[in-house]
């Protein structure tokens, strides 16, 4: 977390410095082999999951517990998703846009805890799924259709003369996709937890403390609100780009 402390200017704190990569053990420089606080809270989402899913269900109750009817209410959602968006032969893939949303969801929950860190606020974090999904779905249509996969970029409805110039749009809107999707998760959740740390550190000068507990408060609440929407922006992209795959010609 950010600290702060008080110079001749006035207050001085960092809202950045809550997205600092450090080892667990030690203060040597960090590896790709290192053991880090994301390495520990992408484990505790993980962790959160297998609770939820794995030992809150494993009584598979005809009457639901609270945390066995969270599982249930999950994946009505997510499997009605993707046969509404992927069409019915989307649904064997069920199981990957469901890891995907539940991991996304529980570390951006996770990450609104006090003293907690948020993954999913680092490019190299939303980076491997967002280029994950994008190498899945590209290999899957050119499996399922081989060259005729690449019909995905001709407008068969457009006038001759246009379509090599959308062709080349579409094109290169299919090659910014994975950008696009991993940007705007890590994006969105950064901007949040930053205001919230800026708002923190006016609620430390009295004459405006009020306002700005009533603003973090409120920021807060929009943070949990956000961090579901990204979860399930993300899965519904995710669905769409696995329709394009499936469906090409449409």
């Amino acid at each position: 977390m950010a600290t702060e402390a008080p110079s001749e200017g006035g207050l001085v704190f960092h809202p950045f410095d809550q997205f600092e990569i450090y080892p667990l053990f030690g203060d040597g420089p960090v590896h790709w082999y290192t053991i880090t606080n994301v390495t520990m809270w992408l484990g505790l989402s993980a962790v959160l999951i297998i609770a939820i899913f794995v030992i809150g269900s494993s009584g598979r109750a005809l009457i639901p517990s609270r945390i066995q009817s969270v599982g249930e209410v999950a994946y009505d959602f997510i499997y009605k998703m993707v046969e509404d968006v992927a069409g019915h032969d989307g649904a064997k893939y069920f199981p990957l846009v469901m890891t995907l949303f539940l991991f996304i969801l529980s570390a951006n929950m996770l990450g609104l805890l006090p003293m907690s860190f948020t993954t999913t606020s680092h490019i190299a974090v939303t980076a491997v799924l967002g280029f994950g999904v994008f190498f899945f779905v590209t290999l899957l249509g050119l499996y399922k259709h081989g060259f005729h996969f690449l019909g995905l970029f001709w407008m068969k409805d457009a006038p001759l003369a246009l379509r090599p110039v959308i062709a080349i749009i579409e094109v290169i809107s299919y090659f910014v996709r994975p950008v696009t999707h991993s940007i705007r998760l890590a994006g969105n959740v950064m901007a949040g937890h930053a205001v919230i740390k800026v708002f923190a550190g006016f609620a430390a000068i009295a004459a405006i403390s009020p306002a700005s507990i009533l603003a973090i408060t409120a920021m807060y609440g929009l943070e949990v609100l956000v961090a579901f929407i990204q979860a399930y922006v993300f899965t519904m992209l995710t669905c769409v780009y696995l329709k394009d795959a499936l469906h090409p010609g449409h």
